[in-house]
């Protein structure tokens, strides 16, 4: 089996859904003749023309805007903004248009776009290139939200995502475009040609939108991740000898609820790890799922790790990124060492 990138496979998925369905567009910033800024659409114009794969103007609300109305006439477009932080300006469209269609037409209109975003730090983007803004998205009723950690997953959750009905919000995490990361900043990263995970089946294939996949079976804690904190939680685990079930969520809005149940009622403790802020970030609300769910399980609080209620900072990075000595922490404190 071939071994790609994130970045090859996110390509392959909408190579594959355009060679399928002529209905699906892809454009936005630069991703036409340049290829994108991360190079995820490298050769789609060439290979389906600049009505199937065409540069916008920079304007994200013109993006989402025109998405909505395309899909209202029946096509599937799968537009990128060049990073999550860019996002706000579309957000009144996301939440006010593209969530409400289906509901506000009584059916008779869906809204069949994916938005793709790189959201996350770990690349020194600073304060507007390092966001994760996913709880703003989960927060919206009609949206789906999507975080791969993985190139199969990545191009499995993308064709699905665009042959969904309604629509999907899905984030990339660019630390993770080359190769996973385990939080070590200054160790060499393993590329995804020397991962398991980096192996994605050529031609069509999906992964279902609302099933987590568990990474490491444990009986001693569950750890809720998703994105590039699977592999700092892996990390963390290694290197505190702790006997811990790692759950990459995958998709957070459906959310696998029943898996998550499941590991905690088993272990009876939870570590829950994101790189967003802290304060209302979306491990909040996987903290009170498992306490309304599992509360005569648990042996100790949920505890959460997260990013600092702060902005992203450029100087101070790994500061700020949940690294392994973190959650490590956390994972000591719950288990009551």
């Amino acid at each position: 089996m071939p071994r790609r990138t994130m970045i090859e496979a996110i390509r392959d998925a909408m190579d594959v859904s355009m060679g399928r369905d002529e209905k699906v567009v892809v454009f936005g910033e630069d991703v036409g003749f340049f290829g994108g800024v991360f190079r995820c659409t490298q050769g789609l114009q060439a290979k389906y023309g600049k009505s199937r794969c065409f540069d916008a103007p920079i304007n994200e609300s013109g993006i989402v805007g025109s998405a909505i109305g395309m899909a209202a006439y029946g096509l599937k477009p799968c537009v990128e903004i060049q990073f999550a932080d860019y996002m706000y300006p579309a957000y009144d469209q996301l939440t006010q248009e593209a969530a409400r269609l289906r509901y506000r037409s009584n059916g008779d209109f869906t809204c069949p776009i994916v938005v793709r975003m790189p959201t996350g730090g770990g690349i020194f983007g600073g304060q507007t290139h390092s966001q994760s803004p996913e709880a703003l998205f989960t927060h919206v009723s009609g949206l789906k939200t999507v975080v791969p950690s993985n190139p199969h997953d990545a191009k499995g959750l993308l064709i699905a995502a665009i042959e969904d009905p309604d629509p999907v919000i899905f984030l990339e995490p660019k630390r993770l475009y080359n190769g996973p990361f385990d939080g070590h900043h200054d160790r060499p990263v393993t590329p995804w040609s020397k991962h398991e995970l980096g192996e994605v089946a050529d031609g069509h294939y999906t992964v279902p939108l609302g099933k987590a996949a568990i990474r490491r079976a444990g009986s001693a804690l569950t750890v809720l991740a998703y994105g590039t904190m699977v592999y700092v939680a892996q990390a963390a685990v290694e290197e505190t000898g702790i006997d811990a079930e790692i759950i990459d969520l995958r998709t957070l809005l459906p959310l696998d609820l029943d898996t998550i149940v499941a590991s905690v009622k088993k272990t009876g403790r939870c570590v829950i790890v994101h790189e967003a802020t802290l304060t209302s970030g979306f491990g909040a609300e996987l903290s009170a799922l498992v306490q309304e769910n599992c509360f005569y399980h648990l042996e100790a609080p949920v505890a959460r790790v997260a990013g600092w209620d702060t902005p992203y900072p450029h100087a101070q990075e790994w500061d700020y990124f949940p690294g392994p000595a973190r959650v490590g922490r956390a994972l000591l404190e719950t288990m009551g060492a």
